[in-house]
């Protein structure tokens, strides 16, 4: 039996899986993981307004949000980047795409899966998104499907952190510090050369949530003395031998 650790994000967009979850990925790499990400599409039709007042054609958006990602992906030292390519506002997947998501999934058998809040009224790709992981973490795990292939587990869902949490109603649960890979997220970040006005928004998210942290993992009393963190919210029971 492998003893690899794996893991699998889910992105909507080639930028997503930077700001929501590059500490997670950094950190776990360091830390031996094989981090796999999956982008849907490249956000070329809604996420690329500057290229598009600069005058781009399609194929030109599409192309630089890919090199972004490559350079971002990159700098967080992915294992594996994949684009599937198949379209933005609205993200649609037919049949074939989903059950192309699912044999990626049991190639990887990941221990753990990202990708985004269950609920997002200013961007209904993200939240499809999450709705296509469930499905095909569902598909992967039934044995009746291309039966002879190693199944999947019950990986955990952590849900990372939407652009406007009010109104998302996400809830985190889970606070992962990654000050040690803070330098490589903001590295990463910056690799979005398209999305300048979120570069500071989500190096203060990631300063809030270590403030977060610091309280949460003992506050006054002792706390870590973390810098930068990360929250995720957790879709499926953990399992414990003890509290």
């Amino acid at each position: 039996m492998s003893d690899k650790k794996t893991a699998l994000v889910i992105s909507a967009h080639a930028a997503d899986f930077v700001w929501r979850c590059g500490g997670a990925i950094a950190l776990h790499q360091k830390r031996g993981f094989e981090v796999t990400v999956a982008c849907l599409s490249y956000g070329e039709r809604g996420e690329s307004a500057r290229l598009w007042k600069e005058g781009k054609t399609l194929d030109e958006v599409k192309s630089i949000r890919r090199k972004e990602a490559e350079n971002a992906a990159k700098a967080l030292n992915v294992h594996d980047l994949q684009f599937f390519d198949l379209g933005d506002y609205p993200l649609e997947l037919d049949r074939d795409a989903k059950l192309k998501l699912v044999d990626l999934l049991r190639a990887v058998q990941p221990q753990f899966m990202l990708s985004h809040s269950q609920y997002d009224p200013y961007n209904t790709d993200h939240m499809y998104t999450t709705e296509i992981a469930m499905e095909v973490r569902m598909i992967a795990q039934a044995w009746g499907h291309n039966p002879g292939e190693k199944v999947l587990g019950a990986p955990q869902l952590y849900l990372f952190e939407p652009h406007q949490t009010e109104q998302m109603g996400w809830k985190p649960d889970t606070f992962l510090d990654i000050t040690d890979v803070w330098e490589q997220k903001r590295a990463a970040i910056e690799c979005m050369e398209g999305q300048h006005h979120l570069w500071d928004y989500y190096t203060n998210v990631a300063q809030n949530r270590g403030n977060h942290f610091r309280r949460n993992s003992g506050g006054m009393a002792g706390g870590r003395p973390a810098q930068y963190a990360e929250g995720f919210q957790s879709v499926y029971p953990r399992c414990v031998d003890e509290l």
